[in-house]
């Protein structure tokens, strides 16, 4: 099982998420590195998870704010080969190439979020002809899709790779939404599933990687110390 480290940043700062309430982020206490810095706190969650891949939430572009350009310029400047996953609540693969191009550095993957995509026509236009070109996260909370665009009902428009995300489990500590993951996967089985949402410890990683997830997004069992420094 592949963890892949998250930051959540807000105002220049990583952010402590909780259950999808952005408007409550508070600036990340962490175990692995003090303070709040973006690079810094960036450098540790890698080293810890002995992984180049990072995946950044832009919560200020997400709560339609202008992007952090300047932060995630610097990431992608401070740690060499980083494959960066950015979530920036792109309603378009044409945002997505827009941001690309003011971030001007190394290329980064981006995130489509069904709660953010304004259509199923973006949906296609995403990874049509280039299933390789992005990843996408089928969204929910409290039970909820997120999804006007329709994608959890697309899965011949999926990418190769495919998050579900479980909102209201995030920073939560209430376990990883196996039963979701199971669905999803059930539709399309040939996908490189990643879970997000819930994780609190080795166990769940398993019980994760039993019911199919290739990856998890984590960040609050990695502050808290509840899960070890993994190992090349």
């Amino acid at each position: 099982m592949k963890l892949i480290p998250v930051i959540d940043l807000m105002q220049g700062q990583v952010v402590r998420a909780v259950r999808g309430n952005r408007q409550a982020y508070r600036p990340i206490e962490s175990q692995l590195c003090p303070g709040s810095a973006p690079v810094a706190m960036a450098q540790a969650l890698c080293e810890h998870c002995a992984t180049r891949q990072l995946y950044v939430a832009d919560l200020d572009a997400l709560l339609g704010r202008p992007a952090q350009v300047a932060a995630l310029r610097s990431l992608l400047q401070a740690i060499p080969g980083l494959e960066l996953w950015l979530d920036a609540g792109f309603a378009s693969r044409a945002d997505a190439d827009a941001l690309q191009r003011e971030v001007d550095a190394d290329p980064w993957v981006p995130v489509f979020g069904s709660e953010s995509l304004a259509s199923r026509d973006e949906l296609q236009r995403c990874f049509a002809g280039r299933p390789d070109a992005g990843v996408l996260s089928l969204d929910r909370r409290d039970g909820q899709k997120m999804d006007l665009a329709g994608c959890w009902e697309a899965p011949a428009l999926w990418p190769e790779r495919v998050i579900v995300m479980t909102l209201e489990r995030v920073g939560a500590g209430t376990g990883p939404d196996l039963q979701t993951l199971a669905e999803v996967r059930s539709k399309s089985p040939s996908t490189f599933m990643v879970g997000a949402g819930g994780i609190r410890n080795a166990a769940d990683l398993e019980a994760a990687r039993i019911a199919g997830a290739g990856a998890w997004l984590v960040a609050s069992a990695l502050h808290d110390g509840g899960l070890p420094r993994q190992r090349d």
